[in-house]
């Protein structure tokens, strides 16, 4: 039983709070299942999201609006929490009548506003008043937004949530605007950390809306064009401040500390933080003088006796963090240790008993707020201007990395807990951002483990909660921590989830560099599972790349089949026979690198229609034809030959070997073989710039009839005139056929693409605008090169 009590002896005693403590087992994983565009996401946090094209029965119904109850619940739930003890004094709003009746008068005209002020000017509590004044200026009411480390599409889907009701939903950048376009409300915006072209392009989203925004003077100044209304806000007067300080302390001030505060408002400007932080610092001296149990457990510290206590110096007034934190309690300014280590972020006031240590350390927040420490940021709180400067030159900076692994192994019990839901950890989403970044540099042994823990926990919940935003530096900052510290399968997982985020959010070139690295990583770790994931996801970015391809116009008959007619796979390619152009049969055989290009390709596929693959059909026909005739002719040629040696393989020709030596695949045009006058010599000898091993591209040339002779019409390595016909001597050698498969890449046939037309006998594209009679006249030619010559065989 705690002794603690609020009275001496009387009244129920204080029972103690349960310490948090992590669960030995582990808690169930949720599948969450989001619409956001024409996707489906399934947010699964054991082997990572999918996504899919929506099935018709997903696709949710329009949105609707929340009613001004639902808008009022949803703005308390947004607040801040209550600190547990004594209600802080809330400081007055003085001097600052005539600048909010100019901003309602503004506002009630539609005109939005721009609100200058430095940092501890008291622009927070100016905005409280006006939204107060403004709830019925527009259908929709009152939106309370915080700009703090937001961009303006995450403020716009802020704007979007508030007003719609849309559960399960999250909408594109292109169904976003026309929401949002259709919102008519006052959006008061605090904390605004840019300017210029995207402050306009906010403004223009939202055309219906009346906008308030709060920014500090370093904040860069908005366009010309956007037609804002520039309202500055200063300090206080001299009046005016020692008035705040009255009634900060409750009390009337004495001339020592009338003088003192005159001079703490030169020095401060007038700011009305440093007289809200100086009131504290006079109630402490207070406190000090009378008798600590008049206040029990809310005066951790001990009273003076009686003895006098002097008043700070002027520099303590100007600087008041350190002293103040000195006069709390430990749970106190262990607290605002964290909040150093965070960046300015205050844990919520559930986490301080597990992370002070202390299970009453929630009252640690109310101590602060009432000194002036603390300053709202949206649903939280954070450390006011300047407090983070002046506590890291008093040491509070000591062991912030420790602290901040302490965090961070909390959070990440704390997001997985089962009754965590969503839009409460997207609350806390800067504290554990924080945290994490913090252990991601690795100078500790075991803190990049850490932080990729923590953002395996939360990813997932930062996705179900839409706050995508969020999502993406979770992902990148456990990514980063993973490769530190070396654990692949995290790091596999981190990079599948940016690139499915990216897809969803519209960015397929990042989409596919992510997911082709996560396949890669799983595929080395053959992690089978999680490739297919990778690959499925790959195959929907790849299909949003390509784009629906066009139809083609329909025929109104009987047309050839849509891919044309295959051609026949040849081992060898035959001469050509007409003078037909490399380049252009190319464009037209093989479809355009370019997907940009594909759509031309395709119209000119179906500009010449069913005529080219009557060509492709004909010039396969005569092909056939004409490998069926030398398969006759070399089989009834055979019979005269004497039959090869026995040490011949099975599809291997007389003396191969000897013959690869004296083929070449160079260039007609530059070989010197094209010489008639050449050809004896060059056939009794091996050419010196032939390559050992390679064969011709054909058995001889053809030329159709009436046709000039041409360089196309003549091959290297072709048999002279005085080597086809009959010598005495040695037996000669038998003619070699087109039945061993291409040793080098340049006699492999190029291959058809799939829906491209095939070539022809002749190794010529038949994709060009030839007819059918050039096509029968190739197929002749091909036919009577193949049979074997007693003479010359370039006369047909």
């Amino acid at each position: 039983m705690d002794n603690d009590s609020f009275g001496e002896a009387t009244g129920p005693a204080r029972p103690p709070r349960d310490a948090i403590t992590p669960q030995s087992t582990p808690a169930p994983r949720r599948t969450v299942q989001l619409v956001s565009g024409d996707f489906l996401l399934t947010v699964n946090p054991v082997d990572g999201s999918e996504i899919e094209p929506c099935p018709p029965g997903k696709q949710p119904g329009p949105p609707s609006r929340r009613s001004t109850t639902g808008r009022a619940e949803r703005h308390r739930a947004a607040q801040p929490p209550v600190p547990p003890g004594p209600a802080a004094p809330r400081p007055p709003l003085l001097e600052r009548d005539d600048v909010r009746e100019r901003l309602v008068r503004l506002l009630g005209r539609g005109r939005s506003v721009r609100l200058t002020g430095p940092s501890g000017s008291g622009r927070t509590a100016l905005l409280d008043a006006v939204a107060a004044e403004c709830g019925d200026f527009a259908p929709d009411g009152v939106v309370r937004l915080n700009g703090f480390r937001r961009t303006p599409a995450e403020l716009l889907q802020d704007l979007f949530t508030v007003v719609y009701d849309a559960p399960g939903h999250r909408p594109d950048r292109n169904a976003l605007a026309g929401f949002v376009r259709d919102i008519g409300a006052v959006v008061v915006l605090d904390d605004l950390e840019f300017g210029g072209a995207a402050l306009g392009e906010l403004l223009d989203a939202a055309p219906e809306c009346a906008f308030l925004v709060a920014a500090t003077p370093d904040v860069p100044a908005p366009t010309a064009d956007s037609h804002l209304e520039e309202v500055f806000l200063s300090g206080l007067g001299r009046a005016a401040a020692l008035d705040l300080l009255r009634q900060t302390v409750n009390r009337p001030l004495t001339e020592e500390e009338s003088n003192w505060a005159g001079d703490l408002w030169f020095e401060s400007e007038g700011l009305p933080l440093r007289f809200v932080q100086a009131g504290a610092l006079l109630r402490q001296c207070d406190q000090l003088r009378a008798d600590p149990e008049a206040f029990e457990e809310f005066a951790p510290f001990a009273a003076a006796g009686g003895k006098d206590v002097p008043l700070p110096t002027l520099g303590e007034g100007a600087a008041p963090a350190s002293l103040l934190a000195s006069r709390l309690s430990d749970s106190a300014r262990q607290t605002l240790r964290f909040a150093v280590a965070l960046g300015g972020e205050v844990p919520h006031q559930a986490h301080l008993p597990a992370l002070v240590g202390d299970t009453h350390a929630d009252a640690a927040l109310g101590e602060l707020l009432s000194c002036g420490l603390l300053s709202p940021a949206g649903p939280r709180y954070r450390l006011a201007a300047g407090v983070i400067a002046q506590l890291r030159e008093k040491g509070y900076a000591e062991d912030a990395v420790a602290h901040a692994h302490t965090a961070a192994q909390h959070y990440a019990w704390w997001a997985g807990h089962p009754s965590v839901t969503p839009e409460r950890a997207v609350a806390e989403a800067d504290g554990i951002l924080a945290a994490m970044s913090a252990l991601v540099p690795g100078r500790e042994a075991g803190h990049p483990g850490t932080a990729v823990v923590l953002a395996r926990g939360v990813a997932p919940v930062f996705a179900a909660g839409r706050h995508w935003a969020g999502w993406e530096r979770v992902l990148r900052v456990g990514s980063e921590a993973a490769r530190i510290a070396g654990e692949v399968a995290e790091e596999a997982y981190f990079h599948h989830e940016l690139g499915v985020l990216a897809l969803a959010t519209g960015n397929p070139e990042r989409a596919r560099a992510e997911l082709e690295a996560s396949i890669a990583m799983r595929g080395a770790l053959a992690d089978k599972s999680g490739t297919v994931a990778g690959r499925r996801a790959l195959a929907l970015v790849a299909d949003r790349e390509s784009g629906p391809a066009p139809a083609e116009p329909a025929a109104a008959g009987p047309v050839s089949p849509p891919r044309g007619v295959p051609g026949l796979l040849l081992t060898k390619r035959l001469p050509r026979t007409g003078a037909t152009d490399d380049t252009s049969v190319a464009a037209l055989a093989s479809p355009p690198d370019d997907p940009a290009d594909r759509p031309a390709g395709r119209r000119a596929a179906a500009l010449l229609g069913g005529a080219r693959r009557n060509v492709v059909a004909a010039g396969a026909g005569a092909l056939l034809a004409a490998v069926l005739g030398t398969v006759v002719t070399l089989g009834m040629t055979s019979d005269q030959e004497e039959p090869p040696s026995d040490n011949m393989r099975n599809g291997q020709t007389a003396n191969e070997d000897d013959l690869d030596d004296d083929w070449t695949v160079d260039d007609p045009a530059a070989d010197e073989s094209d010489d008639p006058s050449k050809d004896k010599d060059d056939a009794e000898q091996p050419t010196e710039s032939a390559t050992p091993g390679t064969k011709p591209a054909s058995t001889g040339g053809v030329r159709a009839p009436g046709e000039s002779p041409s360089p196309s019409s003549s091959r290297p390595g072709r048999p002279s005139d005085s080597e086809s016909s009959p010598k005495p001597g040695p037996r000669p050698t038998p003619t070699k056929t087109n039945t061993k498969p291409p040793t080098s890449p340049s006699q492999t046939p190029d291959p058809t693409p799939t829906g491209s037309p095939s070539p022809s006998p002749s190794g010529t594209s038949t994709g060009g605008p030839e007819d059918s009679a050039s096509a029968s006249e190739s197929g002749d030619a091909a036919l009577t090169s193949s049979a074997p010559s007693s003479s010359s065989p370039d006369v047909i």
